[in-house]
């Protein structure tokens, strides 16, 4: 049964749970007891597990031992052994009292994180490559856990289906999820987008969001390495595990940008991107910029810039223009009002990463269930859309997006180091075609 989706409001704060129609779900996985929110208590113990051992997941397993003093890590999970001892050692460096994860608990291998899932832990952290974050969530959610997960939610739309289904799953089931999405929990970015929400600059009617950076880290193989250890060393440069780097990290300018429209959809996108710096075969198939620009419904228009270049001038900003003022971040330095309201930030900062695990665990603590999962579905599907019309050069609309079935990598249940898989060709804007 296909989902049913409204066309420019898809999965909106208000409409998200109404306007979808549910795929029925496969088994359930066995589940230990869950840590309901009838039940916890202050000094209950909260076991942790980690799946995706490199540095973002290290950072967001000590993110969330300094969120409850009572939290313990008990499983890690991981496809490299040698990234799960380093993150083992740094986390044993940072909260040694809080870590309490035996040999049995260190799960290894493509399967790792169901093992994991299927101990007793109460809440997942799940920072692999975002290929895998539609299969990691869903199983956590089956089993009843609480969750931390990274952006973006997945690389595909057949993908973001099935995290839809999952964070509906979850709400029903009174189960948090927190997203990657940081700048959501920044102090700052929150009071300016409150106001703009509210009317501090009227209607909104242009957003451009840019995030121009310089080049995403690469790891030289070895000769031990197959091809399917050399690519998952170096995932960011495969769209089939990455999304590309539009989906991966500028994700976060897109997320900024449909926050400020009440996180409603565009009707259209276009735009275009390619490969100009990173050509040599050993960068994978992705891009290394983009352009696209967004309509909505009511005549706002979106545009959004990012390209990952190394000696080029860094940017990292949103703009909004309205009928009554405009507001400008430039993330990291300042959130400024003017038009009819004139007002800047000079409020307190935090540490947004750790606001993401603090609140996390007081809704555990606190009974009161939190749920990233509408508006973490809506910039998912901002990105990918954004890397189709780069690809392809067209324009697309809603509906032809959210109906693709394009699937860029293998069915995750082949995964293993013997196989084979090379990918879809580098895009060219003009000849690939939207599926």
């Amino acid at each position: 049964m296909p989902l049913q989706f409204s066309n420019h409001r898809f999965a909106s704060r208000r409409s998200f749970l109404k306007k979808t129609s549910i795929i029925a779900l496969g088994s359930t996985l066995p589940s230990p007891a869950f840590l309901s929110f009838d039940t916890v208590s202050k000094d209950q113990i909260i076991k942790v597990g980690l799946i995706g051992c490199g540095g973002r997941g290290t950072g967001a397993a000590i993110q969330a031992l300094q969120a409850d003093q009572n939290c313990r890590l008990t499983a890690m999970a991981d496809i490299f052994q040698d990234r799960m001892d380093e993150s083992y050692a740094a986390l044993m460096e940072v909260r040694p009292q809080q870590v309490k994860v035996d040999k049995k608990h260190q799960y290894l291998g493509f399967d790792a994180f169901e093992k994991l899932i299927n101990s007793d832990v109460d809440v997942v952290l799940l920072t692999s490559p975002p290929a895998f974050r539609p299969l990691h969530l869903k199983a956590a959610v089956q089993a009843k856990k609480h969750i931390f997960c990274e952006k973006p939610m997945a690389v595909d739309i057949p993908g973001l289906r099935s995290v839809m289904e999952s964070v509906k799953k979850a709400k029903e089931s009174n189960l948090s999820v927190v997203s990657g999405f940081c700048f959501r929990y920044d102090l700052p970015n929150r009071a300016i987008f409150s106001k703009v929400l509210d009317g501090a600059i009227g209607q909104v009617k242009s957003i451009s969001t840019f995030r121009y950076g310089g080049e995403a880290t690469y790891v030289d193989p070895r000769p031990e390495w197959n091809k399917m250890m050399q690519q998952m060393r170096n995932w960011m440069y495969y769209n089939w595990l990455s999304g590309d780097f539009i989906v991966e990290q500028a994700v976060h300018s897109l997320d900024m940008m449909s926050w400020a429209m009440g996180d409603i959809m565009p009707i259209s996108a276009m735009g275009t991107g390619g490969r100009q710096v990173r050509i040599d075969p050993k960068y994978g198939n992705i891009y290394d910029h983009f352009a696209v620009e967004f309509r909505y419904q009511n005549g706002a228009i979106g545009t959004h810039f990012c390209r990952q270049q190394a000696g080029t001038t860094p940017r990292n900003t949103v703009s909004m223009l309205g009928t009554e003022g405009q507001a400008e971040v430039v993330i990291g330095a300042k959130q400024i009002i003017s038009g009819k309201v004139q007002w800047h930030y000079d409020g307190p900062k935090n540490n947004m990463y750790q606001t993401q695990h603090d609140e996390l665990f007081a809704a555990i603590r606190n009974n009161k269930p939190i749920n990233d999962g509408e508006w973490m579905a809506n910039s998912t599907l901002l990105a990918i859309w954004a890397r189709m019309v780069g690809y392809t050069g067209q324009i697309l609309t809603f509906d032809q997006v959210i109906n693709s079935k394009e699937s860029l990598g293998p069915d995750l249940s082949s995964y293993d180091w013997e196989m084979n898989f090379d990918g879809p060709a580098v895009a060219i804007p003009g000849k690939t075609r939207f599926s």
